[in-house]
């Protein structure tokens, strides 16, 4: 074995033996998204409207730490609370089922103040007719009976002395009460209160609503206070967690709201990890069928590529904890679709092989040849899905930054993997004489087609495609669009024994929520999604729980986007569009040193992009992040085909001396490179077709779009992309 094979070799070795280290146990290597494990991803809105510029940045980093206090209370790992721009923070709560408490424990302000009641009958007359005296105001008790009192309006003594607050039950109502203890100065003050009040009542009043007033019978001098009322458990265990944390300083809003139930967590795991399972297999019976023995070792290079995938994400996770990388569902399709784009290095190395083969090289020549004239085209192709993933991550919430990261580790992985790998794999088989020849399929000729000839009848097709997804976009308006991007509420709830939708929309607009989308699936009747433009929560629970006593519910999922959130999210989505699109052109314009070249792959891009978008809406499916996400992985996919093109049209002008028009000589390099471009079209489309029938509803659109994107993307790449050339030369009067 010579020193350069068995150097080749430790490496390789070297790298699969790290990649187990890092990612065994898979457990504890691979942190799960909320989307995979089920918890709460919350962008709460702090209102400082009312507070001075000075006092803003303070108060949201009030709420933060109170909010940090509020949460480890309960006990719950791995959670975040991050500032987001000036006045937003992000809450994650993974493992979190209980959303109801959650969401109540982080909203709640808990402003603790004790008010004094004036029982004077006259003044409180008064108030009762609409004319409460000057500094008073009428409330009500918060129970059935929503008693009315006259309190003072200025408070006498305030929450922020309370050092502790913990739940007991009332001997004698057995309702849940909640017991106070002051600080030093607080237990002087509530004692100097309570003595100068004697025989007064002292109004409890939290968030502007009486919880209740007792009468002071004694001066309480012990630093004590209970707060009773007709609480349940868990109205009176957030409330007591909301007074030992703090009140917040200002009120703050759920302007995006993500919440996955367990169940919907564990069935995402299952399609997607079969989904991957199911693709992956069929990719790898496809190269070995067609390549044999060079499929073998594409195979064995794949199955390293996603070993390797998870072997990053778990040294990132090990060496670097401020920077974890999660697996999310998106990411799941991620590694799929990973496997898919990484057999088009393999694919284009073999082909590649073959052609010099057919040139009468001989074997060794013919390997070496092949990896050498591919590597340009696999570089550039790679570098051009990055940027597109780049911008993915740059833009993209958590589960799309998921996506973009699990999709860049696979592309580096693949970079190593297709190249040294398998070319170390077949100078072991040469060396030790272990292959004469290397027999492969062929199924596509290379064929004499005049590609240009008919150039304006395709553009023509596409213009009229595209025409009628973008009249359904326009039509539909904002019916085109996701709550990701509009605003509104998803609801998914599973029934244990199915119910109509039609008994559901009658539940549910009796119950006060009207213009519902009521969505249900033939598989899975159990299921459905309730869509809303407003939040509706609070009403579709009431009413399901008034009418379906006996068949229990379980939460699915719910998703809010406030409207302000999802302008936001559709001007990020927009901006990464047209980023990822601008950034490809200028990387193939400077490589290619040629700006016709580098516009006709931007407009073909942008043209595979609109007929994905526009067909995606045009039956009957929405636009989300989701779907932005595999419009941006359309692109990336999309310009790997037309690099392999413009990477032949180059190397056959170098080769002939510049002879030949250039027309000529596109029409030759589409010609050359048509079985690869079908085949790594067809062994992609395996691992998404897996994922559109089997990694579930949430990744079904994603899927959906991918499909037609990468028939738009093969499409454009052999119809569109060469005439713009030939054209924009034409025009430019540029020489080759």
């Amino acid at each position: 074995m010579s020193k350069a094979l068995r150097n080749r070799i430790l490496i390789i070795l070297g790298v699969v033996a790290a990649c187990i280290a890092f990612s065994w146990p898979l457990e504890k290597r691979i942190n799960l998204g909320l989307d995979l494990r089920g918890g709460m991803h919350l962008i709460m809105k702090v209102d400082t409207s009312k507070l001075s510029e000075n006092a803003k940045s303070d108060a949201v980093i009030r709420a933060m730490e109170i909010l940090r206090n509020r949460i480890d209370s309960l006990g719950v790992g791995e959670t975040v609370v991050q500032r987001q721009g000036e006045e937003q923070i992000l809450v994650q709560l993974p493992g979190v089922t209980d959303r109801d408490k959650a969401v109540d424990m982080v909203k709640r302000v808990a402003h603790l103040e004790f008010k004094v009641v004036n029982e004077d009958p006259s003044l409180f007359k008064e108030a009762m007719v609409g004319k409460v005296p000057d500094g008073y105001e009428l409330k009500y008790v918060k129970g059935e009976k929503s008693e009315p009192l006259l309190l003072e309006a200025k408070a006498a003594m305030q929450g922020d002395s309370i050092s502790d607050a913990k739940v007991d039950f009332d001997q004698t109502s057995f309702y849940p009460k909640i017991s106070l203890t002051f600080n030093g100065q607080g237990t002087k003050d509530f004692a100097e209160l309570t003595q100068k009040h004697v025989g007064d009542r002292l109004a409890i009043v939290m968030d502007g609503e009486v919880l209740s007033a007792p009468n002071i019978r004694e001066a309480i001098l012990t630093g004590t206070a209970e707060i009773s009322g007709q609480f349940s458990d868990q109205e009176s265990s957030v409330l007591a967690l909301a007074l030992r944390s703090g009140s917040l300083p200002v009120p703050m809003y759920i302007e995006e709201e993500r919440t996955i139930g367990p169940l919907l967590g564990k069935d995402s795991i299952d399609a997607g990890i079969k989904a991957v399972i199911f693709g992956t297999v069929a990719v790898f019976v496809f190269m070995i069928f067609y390549y044999f023995i060079g499929g073998i070792i594409a195979s064995m290079a794949l199955f390293l590529n996603l070993l390797m995938t998870i072997g990053v994400m778990g040294f990132i996770n090990i060496m670097m904890p401020e920077s974890q990388v999660t697996l999310t569902l998106p990411g799941i399709a991620g590694l799929a679709l990973t496997l898919g784009m990484a057999i088009d290095a393999n694919v284009l190395i073999n082909e590649r092989i073959r052609e010099e083969l057919d040139n009468g090289k001989a074997l060794v020549t013919a390997i070496n040849a092949g990896y050498e004239r591919a590597l340009s085209a696999i570089i550039d192709s790679n570098v051009t899905t990055l940027i597109a993933a780049f911008m993915l991550f740059q833009f993209g919430s958590g589960p799309i930054k998921g996506f973009a990261v699990t999709l860049t580790i696979g592309l580096v992985a693949s970079l190593f993997t297709a190249v040294y790998v398998t070319r170390t794999v077949f100078m072991f088989l040469m060396e030790n004489g272990m292959i004469k020849a290397l027999p492969m399929l062929r199924l596509i000729h290379v064929p004499k087609i005049n590609f240009l000839k008919n150039a304006p009848i395709f553009l023509v097709v596409s213009l009229v495609v595209i025409g009628v997804g973008l009249s359904s976009v326009f039509i539909k308006k904002n019916q085109a669009y996701g709550i990701d991007f509009v605003g509104g509420q998803v609801q998914e709830y599973h029934f244990s024994k199915a119910v109509s939708a039609e008994e559901i929309r009658k539940v549910i607009k009796d119950g006060g929520v009207k213009d519902a989308v009521i969505q249900q699936f033939e598989k899975n009747p159990e299921n459905v999604i309730i869509r809303t433009a407003e939040d509706s929560y609070d009403q579709v629970q009431k009413a399901f729980k008034a009418v379906f006593k006996d068949n229990p519910i379980e939460i699915m999922r719910i998703e809010k986007v406030g409207p302000i959130v999802g302008k936001h999210l559709r001007e990020q989505a927009t901006w990464a569009l047209i980023l990822a699109l601008a950034g490809i052109m200028i990387y193939v314009g400077f490589r290619f040193k040629h700006f016709d070249f580098a516009v006709a792959g931007v407009v073909a891009l942008l043209h595979d992009v609109l007929i994905a978008m526009g067909l995606t809406v045009f039956f009957g499916r929405q636009i989300d992040l989701l779907v932005v996400t595999a419009l941006l992985t359309v692109a990336g996919f999309s310009i790997n085909d037309t690099i392999v093109i413009y990477d032949r049209v180059r190397e056959n002008f170098n080769r002939t001396g510049k002879k030949g028009t250039l027309s000529e000589v596109i029409n030759l390099s589409i010609n050359q490179t048509l079985a690869r471009t079908l085949l790594t079209t067809f062994v992609t489309m395996l691992v998404v077709v897996a994922l559109f029938f089997m990694g579930g509803e949430v990744l079904n659109t994603f899927s959906f779009t991918l499909l037609i994107g990468f028939i738009a993307g093969t499409y454009s790449t052999i119809f569109i992309v060469s005439p713009i050339v030939v054209w924009a030369q034409q025009f430019t009067k540029k020489s080759w």
